[in-house]
């Protein structure tokens, strides 16, 4: 017993060890970053990757709605179902939720469809972040962030790219959340405040979607996701299994001490579908289309090697350290979800190809697509800001008139911070490269 708790004790202190190391290792990484930056502050700072040459580029309307699809999070745009938007909170809870956007907001932009027919065509879009963060949003807002929730509608043009209807900007109501929200419509304008207004609209769209990718659709949805996976695969085999030599899987363990410094840096920087085949045939939507492409041969791989292997589906289930590793990540690694009806039961050969597919997946392409994006769409503050530090100005208010007069300056005392600023560069930047002993789809480390 004594030299079993040894044991247990030895190998916590050297994962705690390797742990520590790994973060040490990201503070010098960020350092690094932050003395580069530094230096190269007084340089012109590059804009976004958009399609046109024009540095304002970055503020039009269509690169706005673009990035959603081909920036650094293109997962949470969905067709539009129901109009108006709802809310799945429990009205118990939180009251009416329902979004307060109108056919007067967004009637006359619909090319002559009505609602119903824009919606039944596939035309309506939303990037809705209402639901993932109304329950947390007064206490975010009890520091010094002030940040709102936000559904954002966009229309599908004959051309193929999306133009903003409306952006809804909600809060809790002061009485109370089972009173429902507070929330403002916003449309879009070109002309004097009014285009201003819209800017800063926009503007905070970007920073609701910068902390929700950070948190959910990079750090939760790959490292988090996948960590069990790679605890699992480290700790449990006790010999050389086909399984682990698959390079896709085997390569995943390489990320799982970057996710480490990735969980620590996102409380510093950052405030915090079904329906993609109907909108994968656009060009310009990367994730969709290359990513579909990228899945097929992904999976083809992994069926080809795994029915090497595994000629049945009884040499799968008679596979004792398999079944032995899909128990421990299943039950250990992610034990609150255990006896969710959709895990596989690892009983069948296409179940391991399925499984295998996707964890390759989301460890390579996945995590690429919304990863390295950071950069080049981040790394320039006012197109990317990952904070806000003042909500709207309110019409008659020194800060309403300052955007009539000063609108720029009103836009950078709003969001991010000189140093906020420089920090987040540092860290984007630092997040986006690629690693040095990177091995891409399609290569070999070694010919062994």
């Amino acid at each position: 017993m004594e030299r079993e708790s040894y044991k247990n004790g030895t190998e916590s202190m050297t994962m705690l060890t390797t742990m520590i190391w790994g973060v040490l290792n990201m503070c010098v990484q960020f350092l690094e970053g932050l003395v580069s930056t530094l230096i190269h502050s007084g340089e012109e700072q590059g804009e976004p990757p958009t399609e046109t040459e024009d540095k304002s580029a970055w503020r039009t309307d269509e690169e706005f709605a673009r990035e959603m699809l081909a920036g650094v999070n293109p997962v949470i745009i969905r067709c539009l179902q129901e109009f108006p938007p709802s809310s799945k909170l429990d009205s118990k809870v939180y009251g009416d939720q329902t979004s307060t956007i109108t056919e007067e907001h967004i009637g006359k932009y619909l090319n002559g469809l009505s609602i119903d027919e824009a919606i039944k065509s596939n035309k309506l879009f939303i990037l809705d972040h209402h639901d993932a963060l109304m329950p947390y949003l007064k206490r975010i807002n009890e520091t010094s962030t002030k940040i709102y929730t936000s559904r954002t509608l966009l229309f599908l043009k004959e051309d193929g790219t999306l133009k903003p209807l409306a952006i809804e900007l909600s809060l809790p109501h002061p009485d109370g959340n089972q009173f429902g929200a507070i929330s403002k419509v916003y449309t879009p304008a070109e002309e004097g405040v009014q285009s201003c207004i819209w800017q800063l609209a926009k503007a905070y769209v970007a920073v609701i979607d910068s902390g929700y990718h950070q948190l959910i659709s990079h750090w939760l949805h790959t490292h988090a996701a996948i960590e069990p996976f790679v605890i699992a695969t480290n700790s449990h085999p006790t010999g050389p299994h086909q399984c682990w030599w698959c390079p896709g899987v085997n390569s995943i363990s390489k990320k799982v001490f970057h996710g480490v410094g990735h969980q620590y840096f996102i409380k510093t920087g950052f405030f915090l579908s079904k329906h993609s085949p109907l909108i994968s045939s656009r060009e310009d939507y990367p994730y969709a289309v290359d990513g579909l492409e990228i899945w097929s041969a992904i999976k083809t791989w992994v069926e080809d090697y795994c029915s090497f292997y595994y000629k049945t589906d009884d040499m799968v289930q008679n596979d004792s350290e398999l079944q032995s590793w899909w128990k421990e990540l299943r039950e250990e690694g992610h034990g609150d979800k255990k006896d969710e009806p959709w895990w596989p039961k690892m009983q069948t050969r296409e179940e391991l190809i399925e499984t295998c597919t996707i964890t390759i997946w989301i460890a390579s392409a996945l995590h690429a697509a919304i990863n390295f994006g950071q950069y080049p769409y981040g790394g320039y503050p006012p197109n990317r800001p990952a904070m806000s530090r003042q909500f709207m100005p309110e019409e008659g208010s020194t800060d309403y008139k300052e955007l009539k007069t000063h609108p720029d300056k009103a836009f950078l005392k709003t969001f991010t911070s000189q140093l906020e600023s420089v920090l987040g560069i540092s860290l984007v930047e630092i997040l986006s490269r690629h690693s040095s002993d990177e091995i891409y789809l399609g290569q070999r480390d070694s010919l062994d």
